[in-house]
């Protein structure tokens, strides 16, 4: 189902590159978040939202708001998508413990061991501010335009 509108985000700490770490934490006062969970890297529903995230990022920056790109396939895999791609916001791995992040906003298919499609708009307070759950096939529509509106 995921994590509410209106509650405070889960704190969550995914890898990146090397011993690089993303949290909740180094954002809170300083920026909004559009959290993205995402099933697999290297697919074609994946690279296209993806895409679209980085076409739009101009906007993101302007609505003080960080893009966050998330799925449990390892660190490296991420990074060899990331640099495939040429998004250049920040794409994490929830690799281990697998799932945990997914987890915690309710966003994690156990039978598929991944995420299905889940974003998340989070404020500079840590509140939840906007919200979309699609299963894994579904693409996300909304994934720019409605998150936009909602930082006004």
């Amino acid at each position: 189902m995921g994590v509410e509108v209106g509650t405070a985000a889960p704190e969550f700490e995914l890898a990146l590159m090397g011993d690089g770490r993303v949290r909740l934490s180094d954002f809170l006062g300083r920026r909004n978040i559009l959290l993205v969970f995402h099933p697999f890297a290297f697919t074609p529903i994946c690279d296209e939202e993806a895409l679209d995230l980085q076409e739009n990022l101009p906007a993101f920056e302007h609505a003080e708001t960080d893009v966050i790109l998330v799925s449990c396939d390892p660190a490296p895999a991420r990074e060899a998508w990331k640099q495939k791609l040429g998004v250049t916001y920040t794409v994490a791995s929830d690799f281990w413990p697998h799932g945990k992040a997914a987890r915690a906003y309710g966003v994690f298919d156990e039978e598929k061991g991944a995420a299905v499609r889940g974003t998340f708009l989070i404020d500079k307070s840590g509140a939840v501010m906007w919200s979309l759950v699609n299963d894994a096939d579904t693409r996300r529509d909304e994934i720019v335009a409605a998150p936009l509106a909602a930082t006004g």
